[in-house]
């Protein structure tokens, strides 16, 4: 259930609060409009940190930034009315986005958002592409489904989708890895493999 605060004080009474206790690290601000985004769950922060492992596993810290949650804005100065926190993002080599210590101007060249519930994860799509995030990977829970979009003529396309049902690969042209759902006794996981060399993880 959605909830609009219009009293200015209570307002900042409450980001006070939450910045204070720490439980504003995955708010976000849209034009203007301050966001407070459900907390991840075990979940939710597992699948972040095996995806970011197995990129960190493969790409070069030197060529890349890998990381799990961060300040991605379309501004250098004033980032703070307009960012967004992807729960995963890569930054490669020659990526025209700089860095700002405090975010990221410009978008990743790759992006993971996973789907807790009542959160706009897809909303955020618009405001990727406008950053040239080159790749979005949803990771929809409610049912499980993997997104794979990428940047075409300024707009984030989808390109395919992964479900237990179909089984299909969703292969990235940014990271060297493909993507996939598969079955496991607690929940699904994302089988992800590396294209040349055929390692694997499970997350």
């Amino acid at each position: 259930m959605a909830t609009v605060v219009l009293d200015r004080e209570l307002a900042e009474q409450l980001r006070e609060e939450r910045a204070a206790s720490g439980l504003d690290r995955w708010d976000e601000v849209w034009e203007g409009t301050y966001v407070v985004t459900p907390l991840p769950n075990i979940e939710h922060q597992e699948i972040a940190t095996g995806l970011c492992a197995a990129f960190a596993t493969v790409l070069d810290r030197r060529q890349s930034a890998v990381m799990a949650g961060t300040n991605v804005s379309d501004r250098e100065q004033g980032w703070k009315s307009n960012y967004r926190c992807p729960d995963a993002a890569v930054y490669l080599a020659g990526n025209p986005a700089k860095n700002c210590h405090t975010h990221w101007c410009g978008g990743p060249d790759f992006a993971v958002e996973i789907v807790s519930e009542d959160d706009r994860s897809r909303e955020k799509i618009p405001f990727y592409a406008s950053v040239g995030t080159r790749e979005l990977l949803i990771v929809d829970r409610y049912p499980w489904a993997l997104e794979l979009f990428r940047l075409e003529s300024g707009a984030l396309q989808s390109v395919g989708v992964s479900t237990l049902e179909n089984g299909q690969s969703l292969s990235s042209e940014v990271l060297p890895f493909a993507f996939r759902l598969t079955a496991e006794d607690d929940r699904p996981s994302i089988l992800v493999t590396h294209i040349t060399d055929g390692r694997t993880w499970n997350v």
